[in-house]
C-alpha cells in the first residue's frame, strides 16, 4: 500500500465517524509526515508500506 492510499483511507474514516483528521506535512523529517486523528499523532514514512506498517500506524492512531 502506499501512503496515499493509507491518507485516503484515514479521511475516509474520519469523515464516517466525525473525527478530526489533520495532515502536516512541513513536520515530519525528510520525506515523513505527520498525521494527527483524534487528537493521537504519529509519523508516516513515504513509499511503499508494508501491511504491518499499516497495523502499526492505524494502532498508533487508534483505530
Amino acid at each position: 500500500m502506499k501512503r496515499e492510499q493509507l491518507l485516503k483511507d484515514l479521511r475516509k474514516l474520519a469523515r464516517k465517524h466525525g473525527h478530526d483528521l489533520t495532515i502536516v506535512t512541513n513536520r515530519g523529517k525528510g520525506s515523513h509526515i505527520r498525521v494527527t486523528y483524534d487528537g493521537r499523532t504519529t509519523t508516516i514514512k513515504d513509499g511503499e508500506l508494508t501491511p504491518g506498517y499499516v497495523r502499526l500506524v492505524k494502532r498508533q492512531l487508534g483505530i
